[in-house]
């Protein structure tokens, strides 16, 4: 695995992070311009976010998310994970590290950008969902289904996407991560990447951050094993069925 490769994909989620952070910042931090837009934004801005990060990240084929990892690797049908790049134990690993430290640094890039706003006496105690996931209810069982469901989606329709004949690139994942936020989103906040959740939630308990509160660490394993789990069925199915 090239250095360009390992760059390309940090530099991807990089993106996807501090675009998606910054959504989930102008919407739910008061004083900002954005404040209060609703979840459609938010929908819409992951959904952008992961256009974005995509097409930075093409010569790595933009995995951005260890679930589309793991989903490619119970696949079948997949040799590489990119042009050049076999499926193994360490390529896999070099893929999980470029996804999280372009997580962290896309998490510190949201805290850059709205520092003021995340100091703001006004929004102490809810700077957390700046940069994680937290359930509408918290029930971990049934808030990891959440998770299996959006993911297994997420990777297995992704796989049907390369199998098909489309001009859409990747404004085609960029809809699909519209529609799971839409329609699955609502219960968990859709974390359906781990290091989605665990590199920004990590960047919130480091960070300098006036009023902040705890990080919820006892609510983030849900993040990591619902994804964990969906992105392995997913390519696990697809490979079967496609």
């Amino acid at each position: 695995m090239s250095t360009h490769v390992f760059f390309a994909e940090m530099l991807g989620t990089f993106v996807l992070l501090l675009m998606g952070g910054g959504v989930c910042a102008n919407v739910a931090l008061k004083g900002t311009l954005g404040s209060a837009a609703g979840w459609l934004s938010i929908s819409f801005g992951w959904g952008f976010a992961v256009y974005c990060g995509v097409w930075v990240a093409g010569i790595s084929g933009a995995h951005l998310n260890p679930a589309v990892t793991l989903g490619l690797m119970v696949n079948s049908d997949v040799t590489e994970y990119a042009p050049g790049v076999a499926i193994t134990l360490a390529t896999t690993l070099l893929y999980f590290l470029a996804q999280f430290i372009g997580a962290f640094l896309g998490a510190v890039g949201v805290w850059l950008a709205y520092k003021k706003h995340l100091d703001d006496p006004q929004n102490a105690g809810n700077q957390l969902g700046v940069f994680a996931t937290g359930p509408a209810i918290r029930s971990y069982g049934w808030n990891v289904v959440t998770e299996i469901f959006g993911t297994f989606i997420l990777v297995f329709v992704i796989a049907g996407l390369g199998k098909t004949p489309h001009q859409l690139g990747p404004l085609a994942v960029a809809l699909l991560v519209v529609a799971i936020g839409l329609s699955l989103g609502g219960a968990t906040g859709y974390a359906i990447n781990p290091f989605r959740d665990l590199a920004p939630r990590l960047a919130h308990q480091l960070l300098p951050i006036k009023g902040k509160g705890g990080s919820d660490w006892a609510y983030s394993w849900v993040p990591l094993a619902g994804p964990a789990i969906g992105g392995i069925l997913g390519g696990a199915l697809a490979a079967a069925m496609f």
